[in-house]
């Protein structure tokens, strides 16, 4: 009795055991496991823009969008048809949430080989209005 539950026991043990020396063992795709935790044990959830899908805040691929409330096309036609002339219309601004599904689905982001991955730099922006303001600042100092 005793020693057939010690051997079942025992084969219970030796199986989880060798489970976890394959689980040791496992390959990682990326350093951080696809989120930015590092040592916290739990990160509120988003949802997601597109699929309203639950996404942990610190995995959801996050886009920061800054637009005109009227298009390009009809911002001539108002601002002829308006009185004041110097009036600057307002901006919309937006913080997207995606999850990686519909990040990669919506091309926001594009899966990388295997060398690239390491690569942790951010993408460079291309921001025209910032451009500019760098540049002005550079010739002010520039004549000082």
């Amino acid at each position: 009795g005793i020693n057939a539950e010690y051997g079942e026991f025992q084969t219970f043990i030796n199986y989880n055991v060798k489970l976890f020396i394959e689980l040791a063992r496992m390959t990682k795709k990326r350093r951080n496991g696809g989120r930015n935790k590092s040592g916290r044990g739990h990160v509120n959830f988003l949802r997601c823009t597109n699929c309203a899908r639950c996404v942990p805040k610190d995995k959801a691929i996050k886009k920061f969008i800054i637009r005109n409330i009227v298009e390009a096309a009809a911002l001539r036609d108002i601002g002829d048809q308006s009185v004041y002339k110097a009036y600057i219309l307002p901006k919309i601004y937006v913080k997207l949430h995606y999850c990686v599904s519909c990040a990669i689905h919506s091309k926001v982001v594009r899966n990388r080989s295997r060398e690239l991955r390491r690569v942790r730099t951010p993408p460079v922006r291309h921001m025209p209005g910032r451009q500019n303001q760098q540049q002005n600042q550079q010739q002010q100092a520039n004549k000082n």
